[in-house]
């Protein structure tokens, strides 16, 4: 079954996390989607990925972009995976379907937006409920993200 991680996002907004969780795909050489709840965010997180980090670079690109097939991070809006992508990353409460192709499934929600909470609850059941490995990560105080499920 596919791993699936919950991030309760409280601390950091999704803009500084999800850069990092990118980085971290990469490196371990899984290509990655990232599905938003809508294309304008979308184009906020194609802007965010091009400049979070001055000396870094992460390798990323769109449908408007073309070519994503050839992309080792494809941000849509939609449960396309044209890069036959590893882990699949879903932000502002977006599903998908079928996630069994997926060696990793993350899920990233504001923890200070109950109504995102509860869309997080309603999707960690249904994966739980499909037999998927869930687990529930929080950043603690000193920044550090501690398995709490």
């Amino acid at each position: 079954m596919t791993e699936v991680l919950f991030y309760h996002l409280e601390r950091q907004p999704l803009e500084r996390i999800l850069p990092t969780l990118l980085e971290k795909s990469l490196q371990r050489g899984w290509r990655a989607v990232v599905q938003a709840g809508t294309s304008e965010r979308v184009d906020a997180l194609d802007g965010i990925l091009w400049s979070y980090r001055e000396e870094a670079f992460l390798p990323h690109g769109t449908s408007a972009d073309g070519h994503g097939e050839a992309q080792p991070v494809f941000l849509t809006d939609t449960d396309v995976t044209p890069n036959e992508a590893e882990v699949r990353f879903l932000v502002d409460g977006a599903e998908t379907g079928d996630v069994s192709c997926y060696v990793r499934v993350v899920c990233l929600f504001d923890g200070n937006d109950e109504s995102a909470v509860a869309r997080a609850r309603k999707q960690w059941s249904a994966f739980k409920d499909a037999g998927h490995d869930v687990t529930y990560w929080q950043q603690g105080e000193a920044g550090k993200w501690e398995k709490k499920a």
